[in-house]
């Protein structure tokens, strides 16, 4: 029978615990970093920066009426939904909820935030002034409302009032009417909260569609001017779409939803992109801004 030696046993669990206490421990995989502004750390967010090579998305939406079954940030939720899809797949950090943009043509409704345009161009200037400020030298404004559509190129242009050592990009609502395979919609008034938009947020918020109330109000075009198509005047929507609602929300399916999802942040993730890979306007913005300070110099 063999003796237990005491000693002996005594230094090989010395030497384990040793082996143990010293043993480097493995490096715990690193979380990637979020895409949105409002949920990085401080430090994160200097990470973000440095990893998105400057690049962030400034989603802008609007607060207003969607006819009776969608929510009032319609708008600002499904292009927040694309910003952060898109972020995820091409890396941008993506600016919190922005809803201050026009929508004076809705002031009738119950919910609508319209701010004077002033207002509206000031802190336009401002955010982004600020987010440049915090490293966010291009700016991809991912737009998420029609009413935008004359505001943002028009402020796109005033970047050119005064020198800035960012560049503001515009990225204008998508149009996916002619995509190959894109389920087809009904209704040739299909503009505001109709078949299409519910669609949209099918996808990107699902449980704040209301669709038994889609049918309760008309979203027929009235027809109430009749004025040639040369001819602008403010009050055509109103004329037209008075409940503030186009197209009929009750034809939405999901499957028209996913389809135009996916193509909206196919393009976003495009644009970010060339975006990142775009070093000219800068310098062409810095020569502009050296060359209209001296115009009479100009050759």
């Amino acid at each position: 029978m063999m003796r237990f030696n005491v000693s002996l046993v005594r230094r090989i669990l010395q030497r384990a615990l040793l082996f143990f206490v010293i043993a480097p421990t493995p490096l715990l995989a690193q979380a990637p970093l979020g895409v949105k502004w409002e949920e990085l750390t401080a430090a994160d967010f200097a990470n973000a920066i440095q990893q998105s090579e400057g690049t962030c998305i400034l989603p802008i939406g609007i607060l207003e009426k969607h006819g009776p079954h969608l929510p009032l940030g319609t708008d600002l939720i499904n292009v927040r939904y694309v910003s952060v899809s898109a972020a995820r797949q091409e890396y941008a950090v993506v600016f919190p909820e922005y809803y201050f943009g026009q929508i004076f043509e809705a002031k009738h409704e119950p919910g609508t935030i319209a701010y004077s345009a002033k207002m509206q161009m000031e802190l336009l200037q401002e955010t982004t002034d600020e987010m440049a400020r915090n490293g966010c030298k291009k700016i991809v404004i991912a737009n998420g409302h029609g009413g935008n559509e004359n505001l943002l190129p028009y402020f796109a242009q005033t970047q050119l009032a005064s020198p800035h050592d960012y560049v503001v990009y515009i990225m204008p609502l998508p149009e996916h009417l002619d995509q190959p395979g894109r389920p087809s919609v009904k209704d040739p008034a299909d503009m505001h909260a109709g078949e299409t938009e519910t669609s949209h947020v099918m996808v990107s918020r699902p449980d704040l569609v209301h669709m038994d109330r889609a049918k309760d109000e008309s979203g027929a075009d009235q027809k109430r001017l009749n004025l040639p198509d040369t001819l602008y005047t403010a009050i055509w929507w109103y004329a037209r779409f008075p409940n503030h609602y186009s197209g009929e929300g009750a034809a939405a399916t999901k499957e028209l939803g996913e389809f135009d999802m996916k193509e909206w942040t196919n393009e976003l993730v495009t644009a970010l992109r060339a975006v990142k890979a775009d070093s000219e306007s800068l310098k062409l913005q810095n020569e502009f801004f050296e060359k209209a300070r001296h115009p009479l110099e100009t050759k």
